[in-house]
C-alpha cells in the first residue's frame, strides 16, 4: 500500500488566510510513527492557485496487530486551489492506493474507520489521521457492503453470508465474530447444503433498524431479507424487485423500508403491525435507467429521500407531514455518469459518480431548492463507495470525506462549510449560466478505467 497526505482543490470563502489554514490543518494530523515525509518533497515551491467556477443547480480468524501494517511510506504534500466565490472550502489530507483490489465499501464508527474490498481483510484505520491499526480477517471476500451500529459491525461476503463481529477496540480487546447468518442446522451440516434462509447471489447493500433490532439485507438475487440480530434468524424474506437489489436505507423514526434496483424503480416497505412480514406501500418511481444508491435526510421538520441513477441524476422525494405521502420534489443534475453512492447530512448531500468526481450540494432552508457547492476532484476511476463523519456543526460546518474508487485509491478530505451570505442589492448580478460553461470540467478516468468500461463489466 502506498499512503500520501495531499492537500489539493482547495475552494475558500470570502478572505480566507490559506496558508495559516494549511498550518492549522497540518497541526491537526498525528502522522504514524513509521511514516515519515518524503524526501523528494521540496518545501520551497510556490503554492499554485486556480479559479474554478461554483456549479449551480465457519470460525473466522482475527487479527489486529498493534502496529501500522504498511511499510514505511512518503507523504507528499501537493499544489492548492482556490475559488473565492465558494462557500465551501475543502482539501485531501491522506491518500491511499491499494495493491489488494478495489474497496468495495467504507462505515464509520466514532472512532474507527472500515473498509471493505475484494479481499478477505476488512481493514480498520483510525479517525481521523488514518493510522493503520490492522486487519480483520474472514473466511471469504469480496466485502461488498459493510455496516457498523454501535460496538457491532456487519458484513457480507462471496459465500452469500452476513457476519456480526463486536469491534469494541481497546488495547486489550480486538474485534470478535459473534454469529454468522444464516446459522447452519445440524440437517444441512449433514447433507452440505445452504440454508433455506440464505441468499443466492451477491449481498450488495445492508440497513439497520435498532428500534426493532432488525438487520436488512438487500441482494443480487432481487430478494430483501430481515434478520432478528438479537435471535439470529432470518424472520420475513421477499422477492423486491425485477433486478438487483442495490440500496436499502430504513426511516429510524416510523420504520420505514427504502429500497431501489436495476430494474429502475424505488419502493417503500412497512413492517405488518404485530408481525414479521413486510407489505409494499409504494413506488415511487419507475423508469428506465438503474437505481445505484439511495440516502435519507431527516430532522424534526423534513424528511427527504435522494436517488442516485445511472443517467447521472439524483431524484428527490419529500414527505408529507399529513398523509405520510412522498411527493416527487425534482432532480439535481451535474454528474457526466452513474451516480453510485450518496450520503446526506442534514441540509448537505454527497455524491460519488462514475465520473470520478464527487460533488457537494446543499438544500435551501424552507425549501427544496438545491445548489452544488462545490465538485471534488481528485480519482481517476468511478467513486465507488463515500462515507461522512461531521466534525463541527456550528457557524461553519466541518465535515470530513472518506471516499474509495475503482482506480484502487482511498482518498480523505476535510470540508469546511460557511452559511449563506446574504446577495448585497448594489453588487452587480453575475451571469452565473456563462461562467458555468467557462469554467465546465470533464471527468479524467485512467486508460484501465476506460478499457473495462467498454468491456461493460466495469461493476463485476
Amino acid at each position: 500500500m502506498h499512503l500520501y497526505l495531499c492537500s489539493s482543490n482547495m475552494e475558500s470563502h470570502g478572505e480566507v488566510d490559506l496558508r495559516g489554514f494549511m498550518d492549522e490543518e497540518r497541526k491537526k494530523i498525528n502522522l504514524p510513527r513509521r511514516l515519515s515525509f518524503g524526501a523528494h518533497h521540496n518545501s520551497s515551491e510556490p503554492n499554485i492557485y486556480n479559479i474554478a467556477s461554483p456549479r449551480p443547480s465457519s470460525t473466522s480468524a482475527t487479527s489486529i496487530p498493534l502496529w501500522p501494517l504498511s511499510p514505511e511510506t512518503p507523504w507528499t504534500l501537493s499544489p492548492v486551489r482556490t475559488s473565492p466565490s465558494q462557500p465551501l472550502l475543502y482539501h485531501c489530507i491522506a491518500s491511499l492506493h491499494r495493491h489488494e483490489g478495489n474497496i468495495f465499501s467504507i462505515t464509520l464508527t466514532k472512532d474507527f474507520i472500515f473498509t471493505g474490498s475484494e479481499s478477505k481483510r476488512i481493514h480498520v484505520w483510525k479517525q481521523p489521521d488514518c493510522t493503520e491499526i490492522g486487519y480483520i480477517r474472514a473466511n471469504s471476500g469480496q466485502v461488498r457492503a459493510l455496516l457498523a451500529y454501535g460496538r457491532m459491525l456487519f458484513t457480507t461476503h462471496s459465500d452469500c453470508k452476513i457476519r456480526v463481529w463486536n469491534v469494541s477496540i481497546t488495547e486489550n480487546s480486538r474485534p470478535k465474530k459473534i454469529a454468522t447468518l444464516p446459522q447452519r442446522s445440524p440437517f444441512s451440516l449433514m447433507f452440505l447444503r445452504k440454508s433455506s434462509h440464505q441468499h443466492r447471489n451477491i449481498i450488495s447493500c445492508l440497513a439497520y433498524n435498532p428500534e426493532e433490532r432488525l438487520l436488512y439485507t438487500g441482494s443480487w438475487d432481487k430478494t430483501v431479507k430481515a434478520w432478528n440480530v438479537s435471535e439470529k434468524l432470518c424472520v420475513d424474506s421477499f422477492v423486491a424487485h425485477e433486478g438487483h437489489v442495490n440500496a436499502i436505507v430504513v426511516n429510524e423514526h416510523d420504520g420505514c423500508v427504502f429500497t431501489c434496483s436495476s430494474d429502475g424503480s424505488v419502493k417503500i416497505w412497512r413492517r405488518v403491525s404485530g408481525e414479521n412480514s413486510h407489505i409494499l406501500t409504494m413506488t415511487l418511481k419507475f423508469q428506465l435507467s438503474p437505481v445505484n444508491a439511495l440516502a435519507l435526510s431527516l430532522s424534526p421538520s423534513t424528511c427527504l429521500l435522494y436517488s442516485g441513477s445511472s443517467d447521472g441524476l439524483i431524484n428527490f422525494w419529500e414527505k408529507e407531514k399529513m398523509s405520510g405521502r412522498y411527493n416527487h420534489g425534482g432532480f439535481l443534475q451535474g454528474h457526466h455518469f452513474a451516480v453510485l453512492c450518496l450520503v446526506a447530512i442534514g441540509d448537505i448531500v454527497f455524491s460519488g459518480s462514475e465520473d470520478s468526481t464527487i460533488r457537494v450540494w446543499r438544500r435551501e432552508e424552507g425549501n427544496c431548492l438545491h445548489s452544488c457547492l462545490s465538485v471534488i476532484e481528485g480519482h481517476h476511476g468511478p467513486v465507488k463507495c463515500l462515507a461522512v463523519s461531521l466534525e463541527s456543526d456550528n457557524l461553519v460546518k466541518c465535515m470530513l470525506i472518506y471516499s474509495a474508487s475503482l482506480d484502487q485509491t482511498f482518498k480523505v478530505w476535510r470540508v469546511k462549510i460557511y452559511p449563506i451570505e446574504k446577495p448585497n442589492s448594489e453588487e452587480p448580478v453575475k451571469d452565473q449560466q456563462r461562467e458555468v460553461v467557462e469554467f465546465e470540467t470533464s471527468p479524467v478516468l485512467s486508460p484501465s478505467w476506460v478499457e473495462k468500461k467498454l468491456q461493460r463489466d466495469h461493476f463485476q
